[in-house]
């Protein structure tokens, strides 16, 4: 699951659409019952459905989930699964952490967990410089996948990668290797920008320090960089690589942590910070949030009035005027105007009642 699979779900609305999710299990005999937890989670939806909706109305909806359930593989589950289905449309997810059972009827899928996950999981790129070749793997946490789009792996085709140096009189060989190395990086800069514009994720690089110099000299992505490796890791495998570069991404995101909330408190001095779910709602679909700051656990169930712009409590989640989780859609509108969402742990917004929003002006 990426973000443009989450878009995908995103962009889809008219009710009734149906969400699902639970937490499953890798293994046995734990794994057993989770079919069971299934069956009886659709037959509450559907008794949900029928108590609103003649069934001839929703039967395409629940053909699909039926067929949808019975496509489920259980022996390979992870730890959640997430069904989302509507009249027209079915897919099931699993995902490598747990999640609670709900069953939302909404005029949108819940997807607040899909992108709890993808912020909360550790997810980075790593690119591994070298003239043969240079490399780009996709992380989570300490294991690292290759990626093989947009030319990756990269060779240096040219004179002092496989082609060799040229050899007259007068010229710096030297200076040459290095104009040529930078030419190549830029090359590798090149490719790297649509993996980047793809999936915006922090960026390991790894290399030998001449080449670490080159790389941040022609880089178009020098905020990307979250650590750096130095060393020739040319062919060192994906496993062996990742135990090296975990350790620094795992300290580097801790302190990039700490640095959102001394955020926070810079925004509120500077009046370009907005708390309390009803300010944040507002202000997210004006498009004024650049960066939206939430505890992981904060849900709101609220109905919204005429405009559109202004939220109520709510205590019946399920009632068809209700929006589920209120943060739900306030993520999806930050995310869809361009800004960025980064969660923290209970307890550490209470002065802004669990939600801040730092705003772009």
């Amino acid at each position: 699951m990426n973000r443009q699979e989450i878009r995908l779900l995103q962009q889809f609305s008219g009710y009734p659409a149906l969400t699902i999710t639970l937490p499953t299990h890798r293994a046995a005999p734990e794994n057993r019952q989770d079919p069971i937890r299934v069956k009886s989670l659709i037959k509450q939806a559907t008794e949900r459905l029928l108590k609103e909706f003649e069934r001839r109305d929703v039967e395409p909806l629940l053909a699909r989930l039926d067929d949808l359930a019975a496509g489920i593989d259980f022996r390979h589950a992870l730890d959640g699964l997430a069904l989302f289905v509507n009249r027209d449309f079915a897919r099931a997810v699993s995902l490598p952490f747990t999640l609670r059972e709900r069953i939302i009827v909404d005029d949108t899928f819940f997807t607040r967990d899909l992108v709890f996950a993808l912020n909360r999981s550790p997810r980075y790129w790593t690119l591994v410089l070298s003239e043969k070749p240079t490399r780009l793997f996709q992380g989570d946490h300490a294991e690292l996948v290759e990626v093989h789009a947009d030319g990756f792996p990269l060779i240096h085709e040219g004179p002092g990668g496989k082609q060799p140096l040229p050899g007259e009189f007068g010229v710096s060989k030297s200076a040459y290797r290095d104009e040529r190395h930078r030419q190549f990086f830029r090359q590798v800069d090149a490719a790297l920008k649509p993996q980047l514009a793809a999936e915006s994720l922090p960026l390991v690089v790894v290399g030998v320090e001449r080449y670490l110099a080159f790389f941040r000299e022609v880089t178009e992505h020098q905020d990307a960089i979250l650590t750096t490796l130095t060393g020739s890791h040319d062919k060192t495998s994906a496993h062996e690589l990742a135990k090296l570069v975990w350790p620094l991404v795992e300290a580097a995101l801790a302190h990039k942590r700490e640095s959102v909330l001394a955020d926070v408190d810079q925004a509120r001095g500077e009046r370009k910070l907005a708390s309390t779910i009803g300010e944040v709602w507002r202000l997210a679909h004006e498009g004024r949030g650049r960066l939206l700051v939430v505890e992981d656990d904060f849900l709101y169930p609220a109905r919204v009035d005429a405009t559109g712009m202004i939220l109520t409590p709510a205590e019946d989640a399920t009632a068809p005027d209700v929006i589920d989780d209120a943060v739900d859609e306030v993520i999806e509108t930050v995310l869809a105007k361009g800004g960025q969402v980064v969660f923290v742990d209970s307890g550490h917004l209470a002065e802004h009642q669990r939600i801040a929003l730092i705003l772009r002006y």
